[in-house]
């Protein structure tokens, strides 16, 4: 099998990670877009001869059109989910499957207005004052969700708006013996609403005790060998503790959520032993592609809140290759060298992700700059440890100062990768001029400064393409081919 050059040198460095690829043809297009539990795996497969032996024509004109690829890092299989749908909604690659704008993910409603609400699942969140839980990248999940709160909380799966003894003759065996049955006034409407709320704080995280108390049915389950009940449990639990802790970052009310956060940094300062509470905290998460397009991420929060106005980005200038340490100390450094310049207020803790070479990076160009008296900690991925003073603090997973830690760490990745997007999709746009013959640095200068990016240009006809300085109508004609392969 024929591979290019710069395709052989790439699967070798692939990393064992989830995320997203994207195939590219000779011209820079992007043809196609997929995702993988494992990078190194399921990129390595498409070059592999048994492939293209067995695969379908489809599978085997896309290998042979790769001329290059690039990769987008997640942090889990979900994540990875949700950025191969915005990739291909970007980009539309030719040999993808079309993605749908009616498949959207899963949604929990409830309309607490109506007489006696009920859960259903959606796919469109509407402006209709229902409350509404997710999105779930993980359908399982929010169908075992739904099932759990109507179970456990007697909730009703009918559909009529007012159930009645008609409605109650239709149910089934199953549904009757968990259902409260409102509509044979085995319980009154105040207290049926009262269980729809305790539903909604349980997806709002507010309700620790009950997943606690479905681990223990699970242990005791195990302690009877009853594994395939306590298997059934365990699965349920683990679906159920990913649902819940994306809705604890979603979805709550400005009134309990100043209440929570405030807790939460109260709860870390006692947790680290600090003088004080942490009112302004500051994290760092670092972005790139094999190295490049390198960014670095500064989000922060105020008494637990996000305050999306102090964010901060920035392309990282002095460090080359992979090398997360020293582009969280070079982030680091021009964050608060600023600040001093300005003679600006500090923050109460600076957060960093990662574990003890991350947060030493941190430490040491902290003291570089003379503040070697501000709170510095880590947050490794793997295990959620916090590195506090170059040793791991484990704390339970309901504590409110790690959940809050945790968000603003999760924060930070997304608006790094969020600008590492911006840059990569920029230059892939740009690299198409690169194709064109004739076109070389100073004319793709002329034009982007002519048009202002390729967006725009894209949207330019061959006559006011052929405006630009030093373009003429041939030169216009194959720019707008290049961009416009379709038309």
């Amino acid at each position: 099998m024929n591979v290019p050059d710069k395709v052989k040198r790439k699967l070798r460095e692939l990393p064992d990670k989830p995320g997203c690829y994207l195939f590219r043809d000779k011209r820079g297009r992007i043809i196609y877009v997929g995702k993988a539990i494992s990078l190194r795996k399921r990129v390595q497969s498409y070059f592999r001869d048994a492939s293209l032996r067995r695969g379908t024509p489809k599978l085997r004109g896309l290998v042979k059109s790769v001329e290059d690829f690039d990769i987008v890092m997640a942090r889990n299989d979900a994540e990875a989910v949700l950025t191969e749908g915005r990739l291909i909604k970007d980009y539309r690659p030719r040999y993808n499957v079309s993605f749908r704008d009616d498949k959207r993910f899963l949604l929990l409603r409830v309309d607490l207005r109506q007489p006696f609400p009920a859960f259903t699942l959606c796919r469109i969140r509407r402006d209709d004052d229902a409350q509404y839980f997710g999105p779930y990248a993980s359908s399982a999940a929010a169908r075992a969700t739904l099932d759990f709160i109507e179970k456990k909380y007697g909730l009703r799966k009918c559909k009529p708006r007012m159930p009645n003894e008609n409605t109650y003759s239709h149910c089934l065996n199953d549904i009757i013996r968990f259902c409260s049955a409102p509509c044979v006034g085995k319980i009154s409407p105040e207290a049926y609403h009262a269980l729809v709320n305790e539903s909604c704080e349980f997806l709002q995280g507010q309700r620790p005790a009950v997943l606690q108390e479905l681990k223990t049915t699970m242990e005791e389950a195990s302690a009877r060998l009853d594994f395939e009940r306590a298997g059934a449990l365990r699965d349920t639990l683990f679906l159920l503790q990913r649902t819940v802790k994306q809705n604890a970052r979603m979805g709550i009310s400005p009134e309990r959520q100043r209440e929570q956060g405030m807790d939460s940094v109260r709860d870390l300062a006692k947790l680290l032993g600090l003088s004080e509470a942490p009112r302004c905290i500051e994290a760092f998460d670092i972005s790139n592609t094999f190295g490049s397009f390198s960014v670095a991420s500064m989000v922060c929060a105020v008494d637990g809140i996000p305050r999306p106005n102090r964010y901060r980005r920035f392309r990282i200038r002095t460090v080359e290759g992979i090398d997360d340490p020293r582009m969280i100390a070079e982030a680091v450094t021009r964050r608060y060298s600023r600040l001093l310049r300005e003679e600006a207020e500090m923050p109460g803790l600076v957060l960093v992700d990662g574990g003890i070479t991350q947060l030493r990076a941190a430490r040491n160009a902290l003291d570089g700059l003379g503040v070697e008296h501000l709170p510095c900690a880590g947050l490794a991925k793997r295990f959620e440890e916090i590195y506090w003073q170059d040793k791991p603090i484990v704390l339970p997973r309901d504590t409110l100062a790690l959940l809050m830690l945790q968000r603003l760490r999760d924060e930070a990745h997304r608006f790094a990768l969020t600008y590492h997007r911006r840059l990569r999709s920029r230059k892939i746009r740009e690299s198409m001029l690169d194709e064109i013959p004739g076109i070389g640095d100073q004319r793709k200068r002329v034009i982007l400064e002519h048009f202002g990016s390729i967006r725009r240009l894209s949207k330019a006809s061959e006559e006011e393409i052929s405006k630009v300085s030093g373009i003429g109508p041939q030169m216009a004609k194959l720019i707008h081919r290049t961009l416009h392969p379709d038309s």
